[in-house]
């Protein structure tokens, strides 16, 4: 597939065909182009977790989400395949303490925004995008706050590491559009600034 047809076609899909489970080879192709993602300094500074066992995509939805679950996630649970996306901060701070990088602490107020969460995004996009290229839907999603604790706990995630969201991924099964995309995509000029903002 020619790659602005995968961007032209990624959108995110809520409903999945429960009899057909990710191959596995097309699960280590997901995460393989995941972990190509840029990331400052080369840290590197994620973690997936990677749900295929329905017992364990079974504790994910217990530990994150409401015991009624919604017509939303009715539809989600009967994704094949999760993957929890994590940052992991503290591979930044220790690989910009490094000498080649020339500052001799770890002080968090030198980044400007957290690249760790930027790039463990940047990540999940790859994921998004290669799940449209194998012919899959996928949808990223955040954990709620007060879900996380029950989440770190029920998959022993170590505190170093930041859950930024997770994906739903198989093959898709017929469901609603969102709600959402009656606003509209916002036109170009409302969004692209050339030269000078106003």
């Amino acid at each position: 597939m020619e790659f602005r047809d995968v961007v032209r076609r990624r959108r995110m899909v809520r409903n999945y065909d429960p009899a057909r489970p990710v191959p596995p080879e097309v699960v280590d192709r997901l995460l393989a182009h995941a972990v190509r993602a840029p990331s400052a300094g080369f840290s590197q500074g994620w973690g997936f977790l990677v749900l295929t066992e329905p017992a364990d995509r079974e504790r994910f939805w217990v530990a994150t989400t409401p015991a009624a679950p919604t017509s939303w996630l009715t539809g989600m649970r009967r994704a094949p395949l999760i993957v929890a996306v994590h940052s992991h901060k503290d591979a930044y701070l220790d690989r910009y303490a490094e000498p080649d990088k020339g500052w001799t602490d770890r002080d968090e107020a030198r980044w400007p925004v957290p690249y760790w969460h930027i790039d463990a995004g940047f990540a999940a996009m790859l994921i998004l995008l290669t799940a449209v290229d194998e012919g899959l839907g996928a949808c990223f999603f955040g954990i709620p706050p007060e879900r996380l604790d029950a989440y770190r706990e029920a998959f022993g995630v170590p505190g170093a590491y930041t859950p930024i969201g997770a994906i739903t991924i198989g093959y898709p099964a017929p469901d609603r559009r969102s709600p959402s995309l009656r606003r509209g995509r916002r036109e170009m000029g409302e969004v692209v600034h050339r030269g000078r903002w106003v």
